[in-house]
């Protein structure tokens, strides 16, 4: 009797935990069609939502393993309808989109961190050898440093791109097609930026985005702390340094969210085809995602392969940060990333189809 009412109490717990998983998945999945302001804990849950699904398929298995097929049927059908959320950051294909041979056109982006402000030179120019190879037609670059050792980049990318529009000093789009028309977007209370630029291409007008959203306010906070124990020699408080991440990542998230707003107001003003990268600083699925992209088309969903991760200042935690996006009437080709490891951020490159 004793050991019966032990499996009982241990089913009644592992069905508790079953339900609370679920919820939180589903309050995650959907988290990002509200805005953080006054949602604050209902967005957050969209940034666990990898762990929520693990949890789910973890508890799947426990479900086999008992027989409990009744139960089993919660966590099948919560993983189920998180197909969608986890189609952004895996696509199963046969195909390497890098290989693709079809004619195209090529948009990359890629913050390149200031270039991490050497002086040789020598990364800008190792970049764009890179984007000489991938035969990259529309460069965005976000976190850009005019000079690079005793040159402008600006004279060292004309060559192969001879056409540039600058947005705020550290936004810059690169064009191997003329440059129509533009503007600059700023943002207020942040030294954010956005800008677009109209690019003509063989006769037909494409509207190009760049983004920088709002940074999460992590790494400054880490950075803040480990100085301030360098230099009075004193552990930090563990509480008021998670306060301090989270109050930062808060307010950072209610700027991004004002940011997208701004975005999306903009872009509905396009008459134009438009495309849309840059470095969103959210994942998918969130608030800043979900304004954005509106009803375009997400490129990795539509012709990416394998697992699409964009930031790698976070070793072994992959986290996609970085898009490109693109209205309905345009097709994509391939959509894919290289191990570039000049900045924390991965470049990402999309082919779309000239019709």
């Amino acid at each position: 009797m004793g050991k019966l009412a032990v499996y009982k109490y241990a089913a009644a717990m592992f069905l508790t935990l079953q339900v609370v998983v679920s919820v939180f998945t589903l309050v995650g999945l959907f988290g990002g069609n509200v805005t953080p302001v006054g949602n604050t804990a209902r967005a957050m849950c969209v940034y666990i939502l990898p762990i929520l699904i693990a949890a789910n398929i973890v508890l799947i298995l426990y479900w086999i393993i008992r027989r409990k097929w009744l139960f089993l049927a919660i966590p099948v059908l919560t993983v189920a309808c998180c197909i969608p959320y986890i189609g952004t950051y895996y696509q199963f294909s046969l195909e390497n989109p890098q290989k693709n041979t079809q004619n195209g056109l090529k948009i990359a982006s890629y913050n390149v961190a200031m270039f991490k402000r050497e002086t040789s030179g020598f990364m800008a120019q190792d970049i764009l050898a890179e984007m000489r190879r991938q035969k990259v037609d529309i460069l965005c670059m976000q976190e850009y440093n005019e000079i690079s050792g005793d040159q402008k980049n600006s004279e060292s990318y004309k060559e192969y791109f001879p056409y540039q529009q600058v947005g705020r000093s550290d936004m810059v789009i690169f064009s191997r097609y003329p440059i129509t028309g533009s503007k600059t977007i700023l943002f207020e209370e942040t030294n954010n930026s956005a800008m677009w630029a109209d690019i003509n291409v063989n006769g037909k007008e494409f509207r190009v985005f760049n983004v920088h959203l709002e940074t999460t306010g992590i790494n400054g906070t880490l950075h803040r702390a480990s100085k301030t124990m360098f230099q009075q020699h004193q552990e930090v408080d563990k509480s008021r340094l998670m306060n301090a991440i989270l109050g930062n990542y808060t307010l950072g998230l209610m700027f991004r969210s004002g940011q997208a707003i701004t975005i999306a107001n903009e872009k509905r003003e396009s008459e134009k085809p438009t495309i849309l990268c840059g470095d969103f600083n959210d994942v998918p699925y969130s608030f800043v995602y979900n304004t954005v992209k509106g009803d375009m088309v997400d490129g990795f969903k539509e012709c990416g392969a394998g697992w699409m991760y964009t930031y790698r200042g976070m070793k072994n935690k992959p986290v996609r940060i970085d898009y490109i996006f693109h209205d309905e009437s345009i097709k994509g080709l391939a959509y894919y990333k290289t191990d570039l490891t000049y900045s924390d951020h991965f470049p990402v490159f999309m082919k779309i189809a000239l019709q």
